[in-house]
């Protein structure tokens, strides 16, 4: 048979850890993969059958793909780490995932299928519902200038009152941009929280962005997905405006 669907990581909380199924991807030492997979199992969670008993069934429509993929399931007594992803056909349901299953960081919404569509590889033919959410943060370095930004670096403040970063915004527009104008402020050497430090262009890469650091004094409020990971959120985000009426101190904590 031949399965689609999705590896993931859980930590001992029961949460998706997609950087530590990062690790086990690049991992090349057998040793270090087999340390890593004792310390972080992973799970595969099937969602579409593609082929049965040397039958390719990607012609067939998802409803039989899936009532085969379920049965499957069932005869065999398949258990974790094989799991099957939920299902339904009731809007109400899928209504209540898309709410409450998002609080679990990992999960980012619903997918949506046709019932009657076949599987078509290297398609977009399924429509991702993904749960958003406003909410602020603290602008700790941006791309580009002072008088004209492309993108903004965000942390929030934790418990010990450290900066910690938590993602990086979309391509500011000029409009949006011109709310920053005479603004943001050089960070003097040596007083910034994340001096020497290098941030990623794009999660799972090694490219780094050139950053210019500014004074942590100002807010932004952004919409974000659910999709994090150890508090960084994977998705860039989307800048809102600038929170001139909020002082850093009531961004929510890392």
């Amino acid at each position: 048979m031949v399965l689609d669907g999705e590896l993931i990581v859980l930590t001992g909380q029961g949460v998706m850890d997609f950087a530590a199924l990062h690790r086990l991807a690049a991992s090349a030492a057998a040793k270090t993969v087999s340390t890593l997979a004792e310390t972080f199992p992973a799970y595969f969670v099937a969602f579409d059958l593609l082929q049965e008993n040397g039958q390719e069934l990607l012609a067939e429509p998802f409803e039989r793909r899936r009532a085969r993929l379920e049965t499957l399931f069932a005869d065999q007594a398949v258990t974790p780490p094989w799991t099957l992803c939920p299902s339904t056909r009731d809007p109400a349901v899928a209504r209540e995932w898309l709410e409450a299953w998002t609080q679990t960081p990992g999960i980012e919404g619903v997918v949506i299928k046709g019932l009657q569509q076949p599987y078509r590889p290297g398609a977009r033919g399924w429509l991702k519902v993904r749960a958003w959410q406003s909410t602020e943060a603290v602008i700790g370095a941006i791309t580009g200038t002072l008088g004209r930004p492309h993108q903004l670096v965000l942390g929030r403040f934790d418990t010990e009152g450290r900066l910690r970063h938590v993602g990086k915004t979309t391509d500011v527009s000029p409009a949006a941009a011109r709310q920053f104008a005479d603004r943001l402020s050089l960070a003097d050497p040596g007083t910034h929280p994340w001096e020497g430090a290098r941030f990623s262009a794009r999660w799972g890469t090694r490219d780094v962005l050139d950053t210019t650091l500014v004074v942590p004094d100002h807010v932004a409020e952004v919409s974000v997905d659910t999709s994090r990971d150890r508090g960084v959120w994977r998705h860039p985000v989307r800048l809102a405006r600038l929170r001139l009426d909020r002082p850093v101190d009531d961004v929510p904590a890392f």
